[in-house]
């Protein structure tokens, strides 16, 4: 478990289905994605981030807020194999309920996050990738030490034309070792 200030980043729990489904059902949430998630493409989400964290000892993770323990959405790191130049990689990413969006708690975990995957896993570069027209998560990477690298044609989202053009934000350990 990652902690910070206001948030605890943990491992998925079967009972977390609920929060997450609210997370990904909502369409404010979900407006720079292809399809606003159901209940059963929520638990097939967690079900592939346990597995993750089985496997590779990282996830997106269930963010928290450490006062009340409710579960806000996902903060985290997830292996990204993908037909792209910077690909396999490592990727940093969230997605957070609008009750809590403007109080900083993205860029918090984030910051936990690449902590971790430097400091703990090795690595030595994290990337995230969004649509070119979803500004607030391009506003959270740059507040996180990221740096443009690359646009490019999202492989799966050719039948979305609105979102199929995405930029890609990098971070690398140098960068990261003055940052913090």
């Amino acid at each position: 478990m990652l902690t910070t200030e206001r948030l605890s980043l943990r491992p998925w729990q079967k009972t977390d289905l609920f929060a997450m489904h609210a997370v990904s059902s909502n369409a404010e949430v979900m407006r720079y994605f292809p399809y606003i998630a159901d209940e059963e493409q929520t638990k097939s989400f967690i079900i592939r981030q346990q597995k993750q964290q089985a496997e590779r000892g990282y996830c997106f993770f269930a963010a928290e807020l450490r006062e009340t323990q409710k579960v806000i959405g996902f903060i985290g790191l997830s292996y990204l194999e993908m037909d792209v130049k910077f690909a396999p990689c490592v990727e940093i990413g969230w997605r957070l309920h609008p009750d809590v969006w403007g109080q900083g708690l993205a860029p918090e975990g984030a910051r936990a996050c690449l902590g971790f995957g430097f400091n703990e896993l090795g690595l030595d570069a994290i990337y995230a990738n969004t649509p070119v027209i979803n500004l607030p998560s391009q506003a959270v990477m740059r507040k996180i030490g990221m740096t443009e690298y690359c646009t490019f044609k999202h492989p799966g989202l050719e039948d979305f034309p609105e979102i199929e053009t995405c930029v890609t934000y990098r971070i690398a350990i140098g960068d990261f070792s003055g940052f913090f």
